[in-house]
């Protein structure tokens, strides 16, 4: 009897059963800001530029990595070498700021130190970032970031040195000279350091003072040649 059927408009457990699900709904992508965008597609770029130098890095993995388009690589940076020099020259400004505030001390042996710890602080704490500077512009070089920023440094560091060759009676003239020697010499120790990592950085550094501050402390005012060339 008509009656005693059950006249339902909806579909029974079985039937809804075999209907297919609708689809999930997708997890929205978090839209970064231009400026987080930004800093994202710097943070990548330095990481792939230290792992495989400019010319090794490609504008294609840095947008992939990053999960864009290189279109948007090319809107904020104009390409692979904007990016790049962004980087370079944020760790530039790292890694000199670091040592000229360390130089606090008035004695000429502690700021000795404090420039050896500077630097040595700077590749433990940005390891990246100085694989980034000395891989495409070694520090031998007299050319490129690496050597430019060493100029910089040493033209803080030969301040110091002319106020002591003058109280030591030495010609203040030359102090440009000792101060690329020492801020060379240092950096050179780093680059070595940056993968060897042993020994500790405080032996480093004090290795480093003791050839520098005992040859300082034994500066013939007019040093001579002991070998047949004399030119």
């Amino acid at each position: 009897m008509i009656g005693n059927v059950a006249i339902d408009g909806g579909k029974s457990d079985t039937e809804k059963s075999r209907t297919p699900s609708a689809p999930a709904r997708r997890s929205r992508r978090v839209r970064m800001t231009g400026k987080e965008r930004r800093e994202q597609l710097l943070d990548i770029g330095r990481t792939l530029f230290a792992e495989k130098g400019y010319e090794g890095t490609s504008v294609e993995e840095i947008a992939s990595k990053a999960g864009v388009s290189k279109p948007v690589v090319y809107e904020h940076f104009g390409g692979k070498e904007g990016l790049y020099a962004v980087v370079v020259d944020r760790e530039m400004r790292q890694l000199l700021d670091m040592v000229t505030s360390s130089l606090t001390a008035g004695h000429p042996r502690e700021l000795c130190e404090q420039a050896a710890f500077a630097l040595l602080d700077y590749i433990e704490e940005y390891t990246d970032g100085f694989r980034i500077l000395v891989r495409d512009s070694p520090v031998a070089q007299s050319t490129g970031t690496f050597a430019s920023l060493i100029s910089d440094i040493a033209t803080q560091v030969e301040d110091i040195l002319g106020m002591e060759f003058k109280a030591r009676g030495f010609d203040p003239k030359l102090a440009p000279l000792y101060a690329h020697a020492l801020v060379g010499m240092v950096a050179l120790t780093g680059q070595w350091w940056v993968d060897t990592r042993r020994p500790k950085k405080n032996e480093v550094a004090a290795h480093l003072v003791n050839l520098a501050w005992h040859g300082l402390g034994n500066l013939e005012a007019k040093p001579r040649l002991i070998g047949h060339r004399k030119v």
